[in-house]
């Protein structure tokens, strides 16, 4: 006898209205007072789940560690239980410092899911936690599905975000944010809470050992010029002189700094001087840990200090520039992305995006978008990963180029959304325009806004130089690229802005120094595809073509199967700067 096909089967399919909702920077809260944190939780999910769900028709479905999940009857319930729960966190955090308020990020959708005695399961699991994932501190989002059940001004408040990529899920997603009805605008200004991306550095101005009349403030002086110089540097907040003069030739802890000015780092040395000679002993200390990350003696001449072209000022802002780099990118592999701060997260990621290792490349994503479901309300992790995107397609790993072109420019709208006065988000903007839809003239405008708000936008200037070598603006091509290189970026991204701005140069004739900055680059990554290629073309149009057919077997090393008829739908470059350079490649050997 066969078996029966009428059994029972032991899973119920359902539709239901499912709600998560999560506590903003728990990891923070958590490390900050733990005890003060759990208990607060604890009384929130009590009066949630014995009072709260009971008068909206809602149920615990589980809970996720500093979360929960619900379910509702209907749509009505879902929106007027997220709106008491945002009013529960409110009450909570009366007469508390904004560090130490708990705000919640609600996320719910209209669910199909399979359910038995012990959980529910699905894809519309997984996709309503990543909508929770979308809200900012004290926000609350749901889907198009959703917001078709409401009466839009009478239930609720309704603001259209439009389609939203979300990780693990193909196409967009049609998402709105809601408030209370009559509550204007949806996000009432200043209650946003945000991560620090930058760690903050704090430079003790340097005790002075010298015999020499008149070198008594040679220290300080040096001190100043580190700070003036590092501040330049938009990935790292630089305490200010008046604040770090308070501990000057003090023997004070780590811990006492680090209590009095709350930085990530300190930098403090020893300089003596010896005629028109000068030593500096340096040391970098992680104030979390007490350990110091880096030192170094480095040589210079005392005039140099009051010169504005110093060499020792440049190296040792390099120097310390590439030790926090390392360290943060150090961290960002040993722990788990959950108990990392923001600006290992986005230091970390900004380095792994540029080794062009696949693993790395890959790290860096995840990175960024845990940071993204951290920090919504932030610019520069929405902008960083529209630029992981366009990286994706110039390493030529992208199967699907115009995905990652709509992807990247999904990532631009949310930064600018989020802050419309990003220097970061508007030169990204233009980086995605000029490499990913072709728009150069919308890329123009993206740069020149950047840099009417911050002209130091190292990035801004950089990108504006390759902008203009694409159009065949030699002259200004090259002179917005020497700019970017004199505003010094960290470390990681310096063999980036060598690779673009020997581009620069090929297109302002300047082969040699093309060729100078491409080995550069190379020396600090060798896996750098683009600067193959921005080689080989400075040596073949500069007939040192034996050169340029061992650059162009390098290239083929790392990209078999690359072509110049892909470099010539790759490039943004038209008309005789492409003829021009899609030639040079011919010669060197590269397949038609």
């Amino acid at each position: 006898m066969s078996a029966s096909t009428d059994l029972p089967s032991p899973f119920a399919r359902q539709t239901k209205v499912l709600m998560v909702m999560d506590v903003v920077e728990s990891v923070r809260l958590m490390e900050q007072d733990e005890n003060d944190f759990v208990a607060r939780w604890q009384k929130l999910v009590d009066r949630t789940e014995h009072h709260l769900l009971g008068l909206h028709g809602g149920r615990l479905v589980k809970s996720l560690g500093d979360g929960l999940m619900l379910e509702f009857k209907d749509a009505l319930g879902c929106i007027r239980a997220g709106f008491a729960l945002q009013e529960l966190a409110a009450q909570g955090n009366e007469g508390l410092a904004s560090e130490q308020q708990l705000h919640l990020r609600i996320g719910a959708h209209l669910a199909e899911f399979v359910a038995d005695k012990h959980d529910i399961y699905g894809s519309d699991v997984n996709l309503t936690a990543r909508i929770a994932g979308l809200a900012g501190p004290g926000e609350f989002i749901i889907t198009a599905e959703l917001r078709d059940r409401l009466a839009p001004n009478l239930d609720a408040d309704v603001e259209d975000l439009g389609g939203c990529y979300l990780k693990h899920v193909a196409e967009p997603v049609r998402v709105y944010r809601v408030g209370p009805p009559g509550h204007q605008p949806v996000i009432a200004p200043g209650q946003t809470v945000r991560l620090d991306l930058r760690p903050t550095i704090a430079i003790i101005p340097f005790s002075m050992r010298s015999s020499e009349p008149g070198q008594e403030l040679l220290g300080e002086a040096l001190a100043d010029d580190v700070i003036a110089a590092l501040s330049r540097t938009s990935e790292l907040h630089v305490i200010s002189r008046l604040s770090t003069t308070f501990f000057r030739g003090r023997d004070d802890s780590v811990d006492d700094i680090k209590a009095h000015l709350g930085a990530s780092y300190v930098l403090s040395g020893v300089c003596r001087a010896s005629g028109s000679d000068l030593a500096l002993f340096v040391e970098l200390i992680d104030t979390k840990t007490r350990h110091i990350v880096w030192a170094d003696s480095l040589k210079g001449r005392v005039s140099g200090v009051f010169s504005a072209d110093d060499e020792l000022i440049a190296r040792l802002v390099a120097a310390i520039s590439a030790a926090v780099m390392h360290h943060e990118v150090g961290r960002a592999h040993r722990h788990a992305l959950p108990t990392l701060e923001g600006y290992t997260l986005l230091l970390g990621a900004v380095a792994l995006m540029h080794r062009n290792s696949p693993s790395d490349f890959k790290r860096s994503r995840e990175m960024l978008e845990h940071l993204v479901e951290r920090s919504r309300r932030h610019p520069a992790p929405h902008a960083w990963l529209a630029t992981w995107h366009v990286l994706l397609v110039q390493q030529g790993w992208s199967d699907d180029p115009q995905a990652q072109g709509r992807q990247a420019m999904d990532s631009t709208r949310r930064a600018l959304e989020n802050d419309p006065q990003s220097s970061l988000a508007l030169t990204v903007q233009g980086f995605v325009l000029t490499n990913l839809v072709k728009d150069l003239a919308g890329a123009a405008s993206s740069y020149q806004a950047a840099l009417q708000i911050n002209p130091n936008e190292s990035l801004a200037w950089l990108l504006t130089g390759t902008l203009n070598a694409f159009m065949g603006n030699g002259a200004d091509a090259l002179d917005a690229s020497e700019r970017a290189l004199r505003l010094s970026p960290l470390d990681p991204l310096r063999y980036f802005y060598d690779s673009l701005a020997a581009s620069a140069a090929i297109t302002a004739g300047k082969y040699d120094r093309a060729i100078e900055l491409a080995k550069r680059s190379l020396r600090a990554n060798r896996s750098h595809t683009s600067t193959y290629r921005a080689l080989a073309i400075a040596q073949s149009l500069s007939n040192q073509m034996d050169d340029a057919r061992d650059t162009v077997q390098k290239l083929l090393e790392l990209e078999p199967s690359f072509t110049v008829t892909q470099f010539l739908a790759r490039t943004p470059a038209r008309g005789a700067m492409a003829t021009t350079v899609a030639d040079a490649l011919l010669r060197a050997g590269l397949p038609a």
